[in-house]
């Protein structure tokens, strides 16, 4: 090659089934305990998503989430659109593409399906927070929803904890009935619950994965020792529990300062005055930094309320890049 021209460059283009095969769930976990560890530790940069809304029938947005990981240097974007109304067609609420920079450089190395990405690592970091902060015995699961989510999440608690009971409620009886179906083919029975008090009571891991605007689990329900993953709200407005149930809970969260601007199961109890801003005990990454502390005793009912953040998104598709570079997976995209 003659000197000063740059050889010819390329990114992988990377598709949802070829993301999933090459992120297992239990890996995905350690990846995130990593990621998070890494942010508490400020060996990251995690910027508030910028969410742009769109008009449509039912409350829609653009949202943009950058990240940088210090090491090994990596940078990414999640570029996604969000429309809640997809549900009904039988369409993804989320979707977009993860583009992933290396970092000596800047140059693009791969575009990955964030569907795929974003179904995987959400329930991972669920998986996460559960193994740090359910009780060792814990191993009766409630489901609130019914979607990709309840499916990712099914995955993720079997990863963490030996499953004895497994419980679900959703709204759309026909999407639970699905979800139910899809489950057995896997080998896990799930009993289909005709309400969410019923999903809950007696549950020791929680996991509420619904697009509901309004509580779904009340305080109330809840067991002495419980654990919950609150992941399905992410607006300021919205919230999945009711404020006595954010009361009695140690809440965790995935980043404050994400949860000070966009956690309505947060920021609703505050603003009724049931808990103060003193409620955020910990980052779940300070508990896996071997910062902070997580459970304090079988009693204790345990919140760990998920935003997603780009750090996430952007660990886990630098694991993905990396696997499709060592099988030859993938569809390399010429560049300028």
């Amino acid at each position: 090659m003659m000197r000063g021209m740059q050889a010819p460059r390329s990114m992988l283009a990377i598709d949802g089934a070829t993301a999933r095969s090459l992120l297992p769930m239990d890996r995905c976990i350690d990846l995130m305990a990593d990621a998070l560890a890494g942010l508490a530790r400020g060996e990251a940069a995690n910027p508030l998503r910028t969410v742009v809304p769109v008009p449509a029938d039912v409350p829609s947005a653009l949202a943009a989430m950058p990240a940088v990981l210090a090491n090994p240097p990596a940078m990414g974007v999640k570029i996604i659109s969000i429309f809640p109304g997809n549900h009904g067609a039988g369409i993804e609420s989320h979707q977009g593409f993860v583009i992933l920079f290396e970092g000596e450089h800047g140059s693009p190395v791969a575009l990955i399906d964030a569907i795929a990405i974003t179904a995987i690592r959400t329930a991972a970091v669920s998986g996460l927070a559960t193994r740090l902060l359910a009780r060792e015995d814990a191993g009766d699961l409630a489901i609130l929803g019914s979607g990709t989510q309840a499916r990712s999440h099914l995955a993720a608690m079997h990863a963490v904890r030996p499953l004895r009971r497994i419980r679900a409620w959703s709204p759309h009886r026909e999407r639970l009935d699905a979800f139910i179906q899809e489950a057995a083919e896997i080998g896990s029975e799930v009993e289909a619950m005709d309400t969410a008090r019923a999903a809950a009571e007696g549950a020791d891991i929680i996991c509420t994965v619904t697009a509901a605007a309004s509580p779904v689990l009340e305080g109330a329900w809840l067991d002495p020792g419980a654990h919950i993953n609150a992941v399905g709200s992410s607006v300021a407005g919205n919230r999945e529990l009711d404020s006595e149930a954010v009361r009695r809970a140690r809440l965790f969260v995935d980043r404050r300062e994400s949860a000070r601007n966009e956690a309505g199961d947060y920021l609703i109890p505050l603003r009724e005055g049931a808990i103060g801003e003193d409620h955020i005990v910990a980052e779940i990454g300070e508990i896996a930094a071997g910062m902070a502390e997580g459970r304090r005793s079988p009693e204790d009912i345990t919140l760990f309320k998920s935003l997603g953040l780009a750090i996430e998104d952007l660990a886990a598709a630098r694991w993905i890049h990396q696997q499709a570079v060592a099988t030859g997976a993938g569809t390399p995209i010429p560049l300028g």
